[in-house]
């Protein structure tokens, strides 16, 4: 690492300047170093070194503003534990703010007083964009969605070949030709949305639902050009490149003009489009923003698609992506839906909100610098899984599925794992195709 410039410093600490932003000035002066947020971080549990625990990472980015916006900590920095921003200092919070925590957020809830230390964990990562250090592999991730309009940096052509391609499946499975998976509609009801990894490595991911809205008889087009739903400026702390993503979903919806945005299963992607997008913008949205998973739920509450949970016999268990259950409220719905799908149900320990991490959120799953690492901890997910007994893990993200692939390989668990979208395709009951609506 060179020697940080004046210019980069101050880039930097103008990220924890905004004495206006009442969050941040509240939560830098919030822990009291208790130490209850230990136990919670998989990091801390497998490698119990103090570096690890969460605390200390908050402080790392407490203790630079103690030093530069206190008075205390100007005058007395050994006194008031107050630190240089200098190369030291960086090269510590790139390795902890960026290689030991996924943002899952289990710290906040094992917190005696709700610090939220994903939030200044994040604000720590805007610091070191400020000054370009960033992790390479993240941020050439960011710099494909910026540069192709997906963050795997697929070409259209090989893109829109994938669709055609699953289509033709689709309609030899369905025994229809008007079945499709549609590109570059107008004047939809719904606007679809992936993971680029879906075209890439799971086509079957889209085809399974590509047969869930047929059976819904939905209206609906995908994007030929923007349709990622993930957002990995949300982790490298570059609102600007975070904002550039989100506008590209943004501005292609009004452009083909429907009325609903579905995220497909991609826990930070939602999260990021959703709840950070508008803000992000700095607009609200004109257009209805949910979650595929809310869409399947309303399609089955509605009598939209019918299905045999017993055409999925295997017993089931359900990981819990963070970002959509612990941080999106989404706990419920996605017992409904598997519940709806599956016969066999069985939950993890501990699960729901508690749920640990996968191990490959908060952008460490594009990290190839901490891969030993990222796979070191989870052992914790591994055996969770083993104690379930079950034959098959859902769970509705993208990321989420790569990242319990890499477990069970590493851990040979012998399992298979599914999207909920997958789940349900295979236990739909096509009836009455004739009425479907067609597109």
């Amino acid at each position: 690492m060179t020697n940080i410039t004046k210019e980069q410093r101050n880039k930097a600490l103008a990220i924890i300047s905004q004495t206006s932003d009442s969050k941040l000035e509240t939560h830098l002066n919030a822990c009291v170093r208790c130490g209850l947020c230990a136990d919670s971080c998989m990091y801390y549990l497998t490698m119990k070194e103090a570096k690890f625990i969460p605390a200390r990472k908050v402080d790392l980015v407490s203790s630079i503003y103690r030093r530069y916006k206190t008075w205390q900590g100007a005058m007395f920095p050994k006194l008031f534990h107050a630190r240089e921003l200098d190369d030291k200092t960086c090269e510590e919070m790139v390795d902890s703010l960026f290689g030991a925590c996924t943002m899952c957020g289990r710290c906040v809830k094992h917190c005696s007083i709700g610090v939220d230390i994903p939030f200044l964990v994040k604000k720590g990562r805007e610091m070191l964009a400020a000054m370009d250090m960033v992790p390479k592999t993240l941020q050439a991730t960011v710099d494909a969605a910026i540069n192709t309009g997906n963050n795997m940096g697929i070409p259209t052509d090989e893109f829109v070949d994938t669709i055609q391609w699953m289509e033709e499946e689709l309609q030899d499975e369905m025994e229809d030709p008007n079945a499709g998976l549609f590109l570059d509609k107008t004047d939809k009801n719904v606007f679809y949305t992936v993971n680029p990894r879906e075209p890439k490595f799971f086509p079957l991911s889209i085809s399974a639902m590509g047969k869930i809205f047929y059976a819904a008889g939905e209206d609906w087009t995908l994007s030929s050009k923007y349709y990622d739903v993930t957002n990995y400026g949300y982790f490298n702390g570059n609102n600007t490149e975070a904002t550039q993503i989100a506008r590209n979903l943004y501005d292609e919806i009004h452009k083909l003009n429907c009325k609903r945005l579905i995220l497909g299963e991609c826990g930070h992607g939602s999260r990021a489009m959703r709840w950070e997008g508008p803000n992000y913008l700095k607009t609200k949205y004109d257009f209805d923003t949910l979650t595929v998973v809310e869409l399947i739920g309303e399609y089955i509450r509605n009598g939209r698609i019918k299905l045999d949970k017993n055409l999925n016999d295997k017993v089931v268990t359900i990981h819990d992506p963070c970002n959509l259950v612990r941080n999106g409220g989404l706990l419920n719905e996605i017992r409904f839906v598997v519940n709806a799908a599956a016969a066999n149900v069985v939950e993890m320990t501990p699960h729901g909100t508690d749920n640990f991490c996968c191990g490959g959120g908060g952008g460490a799953l594009a990290m190839s610098e901490y891969n030993e690492r990222r796979l070191k901890i989870d052992k914790i997910k591994a055996d969770q899984i083993t104690a379930t007994e079950a034959q098959v893990v859902v769970t509705p993200c993208h990321n989420c599925v790569d990242q319990l692939t890499q477990i069970n390989h590493t851990y040979k668990l012998g399992i298979i794992i599914k999207t909920v979208a997958e789940l349900v395709a295979d236990a739909l009951i096509i009836e009455n195709a004739e009425l479907k609506i067609k597109n």
